[in-house]
């Protein structure tokens, strides 16, 4: 299984991106509106560890569902899985995301996924992965800069 990994510094602090990634039911509260993965919405089951969100994409012909395997507030450990029907060539993910606090205004994610894909697709599949989590980290910085801006408002 080949992994892709990836660090990003985030302009927050720790506790603020790990809250939005822990409350794994609301990627919508987060994720870019605008862009080429724009969520119409999501479907969960069950709650905390095992719980699987269903997210409904713009123009997908079904969900990509991802399971929360692993939650870790102390150490800010996060792990999921694909599962169900996974898209574009993904046979099977495991991804890790792991934030560090760098200071008190700023923290690093480390993200990371093992990854398997039909024959021929993983140059493909490592691209999309790494757009997708562009995004991601798009949507963190935006709502935690949101969020810092109306509190230093106020």
């Amino acid at each position: 299984m080949p992994e892709i990994s990836t660090s990003e510094i985030i302009d927050a602090p720790a506790d603020s991106v790990w809250a939005l990634l822990a409350d794994f039911a609301k990627i919508e509260a987060w994720w870019p509106a605008d862009g080429a993965i724009r969520i119409e919405r999501v479907v969960c089951e069950g709650e905390g560890i095992g719980m699987v969100r269903h997210v409904y994409n713009a123009g997908a012909k079904s969900p990509v569902s991802e399971r929360l395997d692993f939650l870790d507030s102390e150490s800010r450990i996060l792990m999921l899985s694909i599962v169900g029907d996974r898209p574009g060539g993904i046979t099977a993910y495991v991804a890790t995301a792991r934030i560090v606090e760098l200071d008190p205004e700023h923290c690093r994610i480390d993200y990371r996924a093992n990854v398997t894909t039909e024959p021929g697709r993983e140059a493909k599949v490592v691209n999309d992965i790494r757009f997708t989590w562009s995004l991601m980290f798009k949507g963190l910085r935006a709502k935690v800069s949101g969020a810092t801006n109306s509190s230093a408002k106020n």
